[in-house]
């Protein structure tokens, strides 16, 4: 434990500390140091960078406040879905989903108290762990603050507290222990307080009532059904928290390892960061017209735009999706990757030729297993596993990212399979097909992964030494699979990868409206239903 020091580029206080919720997962590409700064709210980039957004970017504001409206304003649900300041800066889409997820709300209320839970009201005020110390403590801490976002709501004695955490489709059963523990026991012993940006919260009025029993509950916004995560005393609901949740507060405030990748995006450290790798013109587009919130973007978000700007900012920025299937052959994609990624993930090296082919693999039928397996076995010629050195470096899914600040990006790649050999390093992609490609196509056009690929190695992104670094595609068929090398130090190859990434970017950095662009692929979009453009009848 030591007080946070605080890299340049930052500016304001570190003695006021608030971890919400998301903060305490534990994800494979968290940035521990990132973290523990975010969990510094009164600390800001300096110079300050720009926070506006053209289009309103999380999925539940609109939801929000028209349940503000209902639950604390005393409007009726018709006026609060007319009454467009609720949905003021949402895409139109977003607005049509919004209306619909209000009445997915109410009903799973509705539903809770029908099956004979004692009914609650709701409640303004946030409850905060707030615990303030006379002197800054060894993290030079005056200020700690736990919060849970969600809804609330108590009974009218005040004997019963319930948070309900909403999620887009059905509700998440995978929370893990930290949160919901963490959840309860802000109902439990929270005090009702309020704060601002940039400002610490404060008690507001006297203490309230001290609850008995607590709730947390999941609601799908999708389904309207609620689903309990945790129903303890407000005993059992401390205890939780100092099995579950307690030891995860002190990792994220303590953390200190530097992985660039997601948490970039809202990092106020970000400039001050030696970790991550800075490529002015990555993208190859000008700045914006009007500076913006920072963002990040992979190649399969910019191809997801491409197809339509709309369906981009619902599925890829609000992560709204109606919950329907995917097709055959990207869940036998998924599943192949997922089952080399698991093998070439092992501690112990077996190259996959030397373990038995699956018999069953996630998300396939037993009709659509067969042609699965035969791209698993195809795979056998090609394993890097095969002869690799034991000392040889192998990651999967290992999440990189470079920084581009000509448009204020995150650039983020995930590379199926990243390993060294001889002081290089090698970039493979693994692509399923149930046809060949046509031949006449630049590979860089046809999985444009690799153009991004490409422009990252030749800046040094994962680094080794060049003259031993390479990109791989591996192209799996039911048949006649192959595998294909690319020089990404190649002045021709490189010329070409930035035509394509400048080309897949250049709408996506300076669009502020994400207009829907209706054709073939609105017949399997996510979002179709609440999209005007799409011709769905609502």
């Amino acid at each position: 434990m030591s007080t946070l020091p605080k890299p340049p580029g930052l500016s304001g206080r570190s003695d006021v500390v608030r971890i919400g919720l998301p903060l305490l997962r534990a994800e494979a590409d968290a940035c521990a140091w990132g973290r523990a700064l975010r969990a510094r709210p009164l600390l800001t980039q300096t110079p300050e960078r720009s926070r506006w957004k053209p289009v309103q970017d999380f999925f539940f504001t609109p939801v929000q406040s028209m349940l503000d409206a209902i639950e604390h304003d005393g409007s009726s649900v018709r006026a609060a879905l007319a009454d467009s300041r609720h949905t003021r800066n949402c895409h139109p889409v977003h607005r049509a989903w919004a209306l619909d997820a209000v009445h997915a709300y109410l009903a799973a209320r509705a539903r809770h108290e029908a099956a004979g839970f004692p009914a609650s009201f709701p409640v303004s005020n946030e409850w905060v762990g707030l615990s303030r110390l006379r002197q800054p403590d060894a993290r030079g801490v005056a200020q700690y603050e736990r919060t849970a976002w969600g809804r609330r709501y108590a009974t009218r004695d005040g004997s019963v507290r319930e948070i309900w955490i909403p999620s887009i489709g059905s509700a998440k059963e995978t929370r893990s222990e930290a949160e919901i523990a963490a959840a309860a026991a802000i109902a439990a012993t929270g005090v009702p307080a309020r704060g601002s940006f940039g400002e610490p919260y404060r008690k507001a009025g006297t203490d309230a009532v001290r609850p008995q029993r607590v709730r947390v509950i999941g609601v799908g916004l999708g389904d309207g059904q609620p689903l309990i995560l945790a129903d303890w005393d407000a005993d059992e609901a401390v205890r939780q928290f100092e099995e579950h949740a307690k030891k995860r507060y002190a990792a994220v405030l303590d953390g200190r390892a530097l992985r660039p990748g997601s948490d970039c995006t809202t990092c106020e450290g970000l400039v001050g960061c030696a970790s991550l790798p800075v490529v002015p013109g990555l993208l190859g587009v000008p700045a914006p017209r009007r500076p913006r919130k920072r963002r990040s973007v992979s190649i399969s978000d910019l191809r997801a735009y491409e197809s339509c700007p709309a369906r981009f900012h619902l599925t890829r920025a609000l992560y709204i999706k109606d919950g329907r299937s995917e097709n055959e052959a990207i869940r036998r994609g998924r599943a192949v990757d997922a089952w080399l990624n698991d093998r070439h993930g092992e501690h112990t090296r077996i190259p996959c030729r030397d373990v038995p082919l699956p018999a069953a693999l996630p998300g396939l039928t037993e009709d659509e297993l067969g042609p699965a397996v035969r791209m698993v076995e195809e795979h056998h010629a090609f394993c890097p596993l095969d002869g690799l050195p034991e000392d040889e470096l192998v990651r999967t899914q290992w999440r990189l990212a470079a920084y581009d600040p000509v448009v204020d990006v995150v650039v983020i790649a995930d590379p199926d399979l990243l390993y060294t050999e001889s002081g290089g390093w090698v970039w493979r992609e693994t692509k399923t097909a149930s046809r060949r490609t046509w031949e006449g196509r630049p590979l860089l056009r046809v999985y444009p992964q690799l153009a991004l690929a490409v422009l990252l190695m030749a800046a040094g992104v994962p680094g080794g030494d060049p003259r031993r670094s390479r990109i791989e595609l591996e192209i799996l068929r039911e048949n006649g699979s192959v595998c294909e090398e690319i020089d990404p130090f190649d002045q021709v190859t490189r010329d070409e990868a930035r035509e394509i990434v400048a080309e897949l970017a250049a709408g996506w950095a300076h669009d502020e409206t994400y207009s829907p662009t209706p054709g073939d692929h609105c017949a399997d979009c996510e979002v179709r239903r609440w999209c005007a453009a799409s011709g769905e009848p609502r």
